[in-house]
Order: structure tokens, then sequence, then C-alpha cells
């Protein structure tokens, strides 16, 4: 029998926070404090910004590989910070969460709002944002995927097309400014931009640079929101955890 100073500290509480976003880094490295963290990633970029912390990087194998990760590792809580459109790994994350019995919270900024002298087109995917674009010079922010159906421009991709596309490539990786905007935009006679409603400061400056110069913008939806406790901060997560309602709080 040991003493109360004598005493094994208990393990620290595993709290699991999917997505290589922004708001993911900054709350792997503000929860540290309250738990042990491990952030994981998708995979799909090439050399991610990575978080501090435990990372592990690719998927778990469906809902029930992910199921068995949060049992073998004991996962109090699950945060779902990846980006507004990964909808594949947060559907995933639902089914997961709910059979672990495990609580899930999803943190998602805000998406971006029109402003006086926007001429937004919103659309429900990239292949309709082409259409809509048709002949058009465009300036295509929506990721690697589907730039095949553009037919001019230039897109900013953050690693090379998924497939053959007839836009000039840029290779780059936010934040933006907007004179680094505008400049692009006239460099390549950039007639319409076409983004996801992403939302954010990181990429935001290309809204911004397309109102100063009266170009139309094609912004595609959002996925439908999760039915999961949703909150828009990484301040707001923490409190989450904090209360104990993410397990990461010693009873």
């Amino acid at each position: 029998m040991t003493s109360g100073g004598d005493r094994l500290a208990e393990p620290a509480r595993t709290v699991l926070v999917l997505g290589g976003t922004g708001e993911a880094r900054e709350l792997a490295r503000r929860a540290a404090p309250l738990a042990r963290v491990v952030s994981s990633l998708a995979g799909r970029v090439a050399s991610p910004r990575l978080p501090e912390g435990e990372v592990r990087v690719g998927g778990f194998g469906g809902v029930a590989g992910l199921v068995a990760y949060l049992r073998a590792e004991r996962v109090a809580a699950v945060v779902d910070a990846t980006h507004p459109f990964a909808d594949r790994i947060t559907a995933n994350a639902l089914a997961a969460t709910a059979e672990a019995g495990v609580p899930l919270l999803v943190l998602r900024r805000p998406g971006w709002a029109e402003r006086a002298g926007d001429r937004w087109t919103w659309v429900d995917s990239v292949a309709e944002a082409a259409r809509v674009v048709g002949g058009r010079r465009a300036f295509v922010t929506t990721g690697r995927d589907g730039l095949g159906a553009f037919a001019a421009g230039v897109a900013r991709t953050v690693d090379p097309p998924a497939g053959p596309t007839a836009l000039e490539v840029v290779l780059a990786r936010g934040p933006y400014d907007v004179d680094g905007e505008l400049a692009l935009m006239r460099r390549h006679a950039v007639e319409v931009l076409v983004t996801k409603d992403s939302g954010g400061d990181m990429t935001a400056a290309k809204l911004v640079a397309a109102r100063a110069l009266g170009l139309p913008v094609v912004v595609v939806r959002r996925p439908p929101a999760p039915a999961a406790p949703t909150v828009a901060t990484v301040d707001a997560a923490l409190t989450w955890l904090g209360s104990g309602a993410g397990g990461a709080q010693d009873g």
C-alpha cells in the first residue's frame, strides 16, 4: 500500500483532434495542459504544417478502424477540426464516436459573407462552378481536384493537380495578402474568381481583391452542417474540453 505522496499519477486523458487546419493546430497547442492530445492528419498534403505534440498521418480505415483506435487509445473526446469540406471524415467521426460512446465536438470556422460591392454566385459543387464559369478565364482556388473541368485561367494549389488541366498551376500555401492577389489576378487577366466557402482569414484576401477589381465570384457552398455539437472558435472548444463535456477534466 502506498502513501498519498507515493501514489502514481493518473495517466492523462486522451483527446483526438482531427484535421490539419489552423484551428486544429492552435487547439492542439493550447489543449496540451488539459490532456494528452493526438492530432490526426488525413495525409492529402505532401508536406503539411505539423501541430505540436503527438501526430498521426493517414486514415483509420473507415468507421471500424476509427472505433478500434478510440478504444485502443482510450480516447476520452474527439474534436473534429477538419476543413469545412472534409465531409467524409466528419461522417466517419460521427458514426465512430457514437458507436464507441466517445463525446464529439465539431470545430468549424464561420463561412464568408457577401459585402457591399460583391458579385457572388453560389453553387453546390466544383463541377457546377465550372459550368457557370464557362469559357471565361478563372482564378480557381478550390483545391487540386476537379480542375480539368475549367477551360482557361489559373489554379492555385498546395500540391500538383490530381489530373490533367488546361489551367496554369501556381503552387503556393497561404496566408495571402491583397496586393499579391491583385497582382496575380491582373497578371493572368482573370475574369472570375472560383472559391469554396472555406471561411477564415488565411485566404480571404482574394475576395477583397476580386471586389476591388469588380470581378464576379463563384462560391461553392459547404456540405450540410453535421448533427453534432458545433463551435466556431478554439476558445469555445477549450471551454468544452475544460468543462468535462469532452472528458478532459479530472473528476
